[in-house]
C-alpha cells in the first residue's frame, strides 16, 4: 500500500523488461541479419527468444500498470487469456530445449550426417511441434479451470494469473482435475528432460573419446550455454509445479514464478551472448559495421 514502494517496483519491473525485450529482440534480429547463423542450432534459438520475448510481455507490463497505478485489478477474460499465454510459452520453451539438446547431440555424435538429420524441415517441425504441442496443452488446461466456479473473494495472491494462485479460489471439487494436472505436468517435463538427459550422455561419452583438446573445449562451448539455460528454467518449473499442493506457500510460488517467467527470459540471451562465440562475432560485426556507417557520414 506505500506509494513509494509501489513506484520502486514499478521502475524495477521497467528496468527488467527493457533488458528483456532488448536482449531478446537482438538475439532475434542478429540471427536474420547473419547469414552464418542460418543454420538449425540458431534457428531453434530464435525460436527461443521469441518464446522468452512473449515471456515477458504477456506478465510484466500488467504487472507494472498495477505497481504504478496501485490498482491491482484484472477482468475474467484478460486473466484467462494470460493464463493460456504463459502456460503455453513455458510449455513450448520446455519442450524447444529438448530438441535443442537433440541438435547438440547430433552436431556432436553425428557431424557427418548433421546436415540430414537436422535440415530445414526437420527444424521447421521441431519448431512447429512445440508452438502446437504447448498450445493444446495450455487450451485445455485454461478451458477447464476457467470453467469452475469461483467464489469468496476473488484475490488472487500473485502478481500475474498463474496456475497455483487462480486454483486455489475455485470452490468446486478439483480433485480429478488436480491429479490430471499433475500427471500432465509429469509427462511435459519428465520426457523433455529424459531426452535432455539421455543426449548429453550420448554427447559425454563422444566428448571423453575425442583426442584433440580443441575439439573438447569446442563440445563444451555449445552446450555450455543450453545446459545453462536448461538448469534454470526445468529448475524453477519443477520447484513451482511438482510439489503437492499441501507443501505450498503464496511466497514459494511467487519466487518461483519470479525465476522462470521474469528472470530466465532475461538472462537467456545474455547467457548465449557471452557464452556463444558466433552471436558474439555477430555482435561485433553489426557493431563494426553501424561504426563505419557514422564515420562514412561524418
Amino acid at each position: 500500500d506505500d506509494s513509494l514502494a509501489h513506484l520502486f517496483l514499478f521502475s524495477l519491473t521497467m528496468v527488467v523488461f527493457l533488458i528483456a525485450v532488448s536482449g531478446n529482440t537482438l538475439t532475434i534480429l542478429l540471427i536474420c541479419a547473419d547469414p552464418r547463423l542460418h543454420t538449425p542450432m540458431y534457428l531453434l534459438l530464435s525460436q527461443l527468444s521469441l518464446m522468452d520475448l512473449l515471456h515477458v510481455s504477456t506478465t510484466i507490463p500488467k504487472m507494472a500498470t498495477n505497481y504504478l497505478s496501485g490498482q491491482k485489478l484484472i477482468s475474467f477474460v484478460v486473466c484467462a487469456t494470460q493464463h493460456f499465454l504463459y502456460l503455453t510459452l513455458g510449455g513450448a520453451e520446455c519442450l524447444l530445449l529438448a530438441f535443442m539438446s537433440y541438435d547438440r547431440y547430433v552436431a556432436i555424435c553425428h557431424p557427418l550426417r548433421y546436415t540430414v538429420l537436422m535440415s530445414r524441415k526437420v527444424t521447421l517441425t521441431m519448431a512447429a511441434m512445440s508452438w502446437l504441442g504447448a498450445s493444446l496443452n495450455s487450451l485445455i488446461y485454461t478451458a477447464s479451470l476457467m470453467h469452475f466456479p469461483f467464489c469468496g473473494p476473488r484475490q488472487i495472491h500473485h502478481f500475474y494469473c498463474e496456475f497455483p494462485a487462480v486454483l486455489k479460489l475455485v470452490c468446486g471439487d478439483i480433485t480429478v482435475y488436480e491429479a490430471t494436472v499433475y500427471i500432465s505436468t509429469l509427462f511435459l517435463l519428465l520426457l523433455p528432460i529424459l531426452l535432455i538427459s539421455t543426449s548429453y550422455v550420448f554427447i559425454l561419452h563422444r566428448v571423453i573419446q575425442m583426442h584433440a583438446a580443441g575439439s573438447k573445449r569446442n563440445a563444451f562451448a555449445t552446450c555450455s550455454s543450453h545446459f545453462t539455460v536448461v538448469s534454470l528454467s526445468y529448475g524453477a518449473c519443477i520447484f513451482s509445479y511438482m510439489r503437492p499442493r499441501s507443501q505450498r506457500t503464496p511466497l514459494q510460488d511467487k519466487v518461483g514464478s519470479v525465476f522462470y517467467s521474469i528472470i530466465t527470459p532475461t538472462l537467456n540471451p545474455l547467457i548465449y551472448a557471452l557464452r556463444n562465440k558466433d552471436i558474439a562475432k555477430a555482435l561485433r560485426k553489426v557493431l563494426v559495421r553501424e561504426l563505419i556507417t557514422q564515420r562514412s557520414q561524418v
